[in-house]
């Protein structure tokens, strides 16, 4: 039985009150026998838990009980200052605030907590964006966070590859989510529509005005933004990789795509390769020019298979650029 765990379970209750069975096993990633083991656990050492039947029960801590186990470890005061990312915070106008907060925080600290924490800061940084990539102008940021604290519906200009001219959009936003160095917005439409208010994403720098409006944003409870962000990246990916190549190629090839495409990379560990150096694999691709844009930057070091009509738009682009390179032109 691990301490951490029962100390774990313990701040979900004192920090956030009545959870399920359930709620504890998905947030401490166990079971729920093991949540039941661990809650009779605690009780035995003097925790007053008390536990609810039925539907709307549940385990929570007597009403009043503090524990006093709040207090920081050396290595959670270490890694707590690596979670003060400076650069999106101010991106969100609240870098005065995260200052400030990290000092007030240094200043609770014995001496020698301090002393790491300090040095965890001065000693790691994080530079979300990505090489050959220009960060994204987001005048509107700043507008749209402080929607998002305040819990307000928006209305926004926003401009799309469909609408490239711009449309208006009336919206109870969700949160925000920085993915490799760009900001998102999850949001759902206030359309009368029943798939618009399913929460979508935009993309911040395609915002050209934000106006802030009195009215609560309608934002389903125990909305949960990391879990909704994951599933729709997994979407995404499925989405965009709808084929299937089929390949031969060699360690080189292998190599490249795995750096080139994140859908293909976990089907090219442990490939077998035959006396000639090549191996066989089937991994997925966008579909038409995008997936034959891919496959041509392995070059000789690949060999498309299947499907015909793949193959044959590699072949075709292949012989142009013979032809092109041939002619002298």
């Amino acid at each position: 039985m691990s301490s951490s765990r029962l100390l774990s379970l313990l701040m979900l209750l004192q920090v956030h009150g009545r959870h399920t069975a359930a709620q504890l096993a998905a947030a401490l990633e166990v079971s729920v026998r093991t949540v039941y083991r661990d809650v009779q656990a605690l009780q035995q050492t003097g925790v007053p838990i008390t536990a609810e039947p039925g539907p709307a029960g549940g385990f929570e801590l007597v009403q009043g009980y503090r524990s006093g186990l709040t207090a920081l470890t050396g290595p959670e005061a270490e890694t707590l200052f690596l979670t003060g990312l400076h650069g999106p915070a101010t991106d969100l106008g609240l870098g005065a605030q995260v200052r400030s907060a990290r000092l007030k925080l240094e200043a609770t600290l014995p001496a020698e907590f301090q002393q790491r924490a300090v040095r965890a800061r001065r000693t790691f940084h994080l530079d979300p964006a990505g090489w050959y990539h220009q960060a994204d102008d987001v005048p509107w940021l700043t507008a749209v966070a402080e929607a998002v604290r305040r819990g307000r519906r928006i209305r926004v200009g926003y401009r799309s590859w469909r609408h490239p001219e711009g449309m208006v959009r009336l919206l109870d936003p969700y949160g925000l989510v920085l993915k490799a160095g760009t900001w998102y917005l999850v949001a759902a439409s206030t359309s009368a529509s029943a798939a618009a208010s399913t929460p979508r994403t935009y993309r911040i720098s395609e915002i050209s005005e934000v106006t802030p409006l009195d009215v609560p944003a309608d934002v389903p409870g125990g909305f949960d933004l990391q879990a909704h962000w994951e599933e729709h990246v997994a979407g995404f990916l499925a989405r965009l990789h709808p084929d299937l190549a089929e390949l031969r190629l060699t360690l080189a090839g292998v190599a490249l795509l795995q750096r080139l495409s994140v859908a293909a990379a976990p089907l090219l560990v442990d490939l077998v390769h035959d006396e000639d150096g090549w191996a066989r694999t089937t991994v997925p691709v966008e579909s038409g020019e995008a997936g034959v844009r891919l496959l041509l930057q392995l070059g000789p070091d690949a060999e498309v298979l299947a499907p015909v009509d793949l193959r044959s738009a590699i072949a075709d682009r292949t012989r142009r650029m013979e032809a092109l390179y041939r002619s002298g032109s």
